[in-house]
């Protein structure tokens, strides 16, 4: 008992201290109690060589001593996905703000419908030319930096289309919407970062579903607020400058966005959130390349199948938002204002079948079951509104776009929720990019298509068209394989806590009734011993 207790001492110079404490309580039997608390210590030796057994072949070094349990939560995570989801808002409002109001300004700027659509579209080119540099700050820069540069660039696209209200500068038009496009490739990977870096391993996927949700309330605002402050006037000049009085309520938007933006983020906490979110920590400060990352994600074949299948699904979405105006419009001409109030119904049950998926997933932990499900009732609502938008009924559309709504943009956190889980522990960010990075090539290609397909053979047939690709996509959300990574991570941090615990008590119980010879150990015994296995550390409850 004495050596034990001088190796303890050199190892942390308040042991001695506290078991001498200790010892005046237990007596005699701490001689007996240090042979059963060194059982306990061998135990726990032995689950950390089976650890570091396990990060081995994940690639960490051994040696490295375990990362510790410790975890904790912060209001402040809170504040800043509420600020996130306002600065996606405004963004994704200034995507969709032109193609909501399309006819009218076909007409304010003397152009055509498939210029209009590219004012939508210069989203997705632009991220597809942007995607690698930002997919390797995501993983490389603090989340700070990121949402900051966003921010900026999203302000002052906004402050450049307040000059583009002439109906001679539809350059400088694009030029806003250019700056406004940089800030989306910004912004698409962040809420899977900031629900990774701030928020628990029950709230991670409510967190990712709200961070989604502010971008889908973006586009709802773009479909009903446009309509209204921009009526469709003869007079080019009164519609100029309804045109210019959106342009400086957004502008004015965005500013104090970037204000709240600079105050409020911070790059992560202190303390990781989650238990996978410490273990990624350890493993990724190893050192790996973001090269050798995204030759692993491209390795990965259920997580290639899950980037195919989104893309086709968010891809569908976006041509949906870009042409629905032109649909309705080609249905039921004069009917600009309830167009806009389709598509605000379209985002809306979008935004609550994200929100029910989050706590869904919460709860449940059913990735590939949900996701096949939603994708299903993607397909067959895609086939309602098809078959039932002619039909004259304006009331019908809006139940069937409503419909199909809720799970097509439902999909959207599903989605990114499930790439974190096949691709774990990599960089959140470089496994949402890849998934972005096909939808924004879908929804080119969807776009260009559907609108080709629209002025040679009809509304129909141009929906017939995304059908038959929700159908391919449907079959290879059925081929994925479910490997749950960062839940298995989890599983085994709970499981080796549990069964640390469980050797501590079984040692303590030892001690009392064998060792000490105690037949009837009473509370205050229980008590003295615990305190003595905590603070001389030979084990942790």
């Amino acid at each position: 008992g004495v050596i034990i207790t001088k190796g303890l001492t050199e190892q942390d110079g308040t042991t001695q201290r506290e078991s001498k404490g200790s010892s005046a309580e237990m007596g005699g039997c701490r001689r007996h109690y240090v042979n059963s608390a060194l059982v306990a210590s061998t135990i726990t030796t032995g689950c950390r060589g089976e650890h570091h057994r396990q990060s081995e072949a994940l690639g960490m070094d051994a040696a490295q001593p375990s990362p510790t349990v410790e975890v904790k939560l912060f209001k402040r995570r809170w504040v800043m996905l509420f600020i996130f989801c306002l600065y996606s808002m405004s963004n994704s409002y200034m995507w969709i703000q032109y193609s909501s109001i399309s006819n009218i300004f076909v007409r304010f700027y003397h152009t055509d419908s498939l210029t209009i659509s590219w004012l939508a579209m210069v989203y997705l080119f632009t991220y597809l030319g942007l995607i690698v540099p930002v997919m390797w700050m995501l993983a490389n820069r603090g989340m700070r930096e990121i949402v900051i540069v966003g921010s900026a660039c999203n302000t002052i696209g906004a402050w450049i289309k307040t000059s583009s209200a002439e109906p001679s500068r539809l350059q400088v038009t694009f030029l806003g919407q250019f700056m406004s496009a940089i800030a989306a490739t910004f912004i698409l990977g962040t809420p899977t970062r900031l629900a990774s870096l701030w928020f628990g391993q029950h709230e991670v996927s409510t967190a990712c579903s709200i961070g989604v949700l502010g971008n889908q309330l973006g586009i709802a605002i773009g479909f009903l607020v446009p309509p209204i402050l921009v009526h469709n006037v003869d007079d080019l000049d009164e519609l100029g400058y309804h045109i210019r009085v959106m342009f400086y309520i957004t502008a004015g938007f965005t500013t104090v966005m970037f204000i709240l933006v600079i105050m409020v983020f911070q790059d992560k906490p202190e303390i990781p959130p989650s238990q996978a979110q410490l273990q990624a920590k350890h493993i990724l400060s190893v050192g790996s390349s973001y090269a050798a990352s995204l030759l692993r994600l491209l390795r990965n074949l259920p997580f290639m199948l899950l980037v195919v299948s989104y893309g086709i699904n968010v891809g569908s979405l976006y041509t949906i938002s870009t042409l629905l105006n032109r649909m309705i419009i080609g249905s039921y001409p004069g009917q600009e204002e309830n167009a806009g109030r389709i598509g605000l119904t379209l985002i809306l049950s979008g935004i609550l079948g994200s929100f029910l998926c989050g706590i869904w997933l919460d709860r449940t932990k059913l990735f590939k079951q949900t996701l096949f499900a939603m994708y299903i009732l993607t397909l067959i609502g895609m086939l309602v509104f098809t078959f039932t938008l002619s039909l004259g009924h304006l009331w019908l559309v809006f139940i069937t776009v409503g419909t199909l709504g809720f799970f097509m943009s439902g999909y959207l956190p599903l989605g990114f929720e499930y790439g974190i889980e096949l691709t774990y522990p990599e960089a959140e960010g470089t496994s949402s990019g890849m998934l972005n990075v096909l939808a924004q090539i879908f929804g080119i290609i969807f776009t260009i298509c559907d609108e080709k397909v629209i002025d040679k053979w009809g509304t129909l047939a141009g929906n017939i068209f995304l059908t038959c690709f929700l159908l391919i996509g449907t079959i290879i959300t059925g081929l994925i394989k479910s490997d749950l990574r960062r839940q298995q991570a989890n599983v085994e941090n709970c499981l080796s806590t549990v069964s640390g615990t469980y050797f501590c008590v079984s040692n303590v119980i030892q001690f009392l009734i064998v060792d000490a010879k105690l037949t009837h150990p009473t509370v205050s015994d229980y008590r003295k011993t615990f305190i003595w296995s905590t603070r001389s550390k030979m084990c942790t409850i």
